[in-house]
């Protein structure tokens, strides 16, 4: 699992660098400043989490179990979260149908918030 933890933190990493220049060079020409401040919260969430998922994969505080729980929520946090602030703003130049991805922008951050929830609660009750 610690394994698995840390390849998705350096992926959902690097993407973040990527999408993060990508951003900043070729689409900061073509999408207004409050759709390319919006994508740019995407891409600080998706590294933070990524820094997140780094900690957890080699942190020894937690069982196998909870890492397991916090990687699920945080890897699905992030792509409902990230994945659908970056189809919201870009839904201009790609076509796709944005309206269906607005209202899973907030579960993926509900995701989030219950994987950092769920960390504490672990270490928390930890004797």
């Amino acid at each position: 699992m610690e394994k698995k933890i840390l390849l998705t933190a350096c992926v959902l990493g690097f993407t973040a660098i990527i999408l993060g220049a990508f951003g900043a060079h070729a689409l900061k020409k073509t999408l207004n400043p409050e759709q390319l401040n919006s994508f740019e919260t995407g891409v600080k969430y998706q590294i933070y989490h990524a820094i997140f998922l780094l900690f957890i994969g080699m942190s020894s505080i937690i069982t196998l179990k909870e890492k397991a729980i916090v990687f699920y929520l945080t890897l699905i946090g992030v792509l409902f979260f990230s994945g659908s602030i970056y189809i919201l703003t870009t839904s201009s130049l790609t076509g796709i149908k944005s309206k269906i991805f607005g209202p899973i922008t907030p579960i993926g951050g509900l995701l989030l918030i219950s994987s950092w929830g769920y960390l504490f609660y672990s270490i928390l009750t930890k004797k």
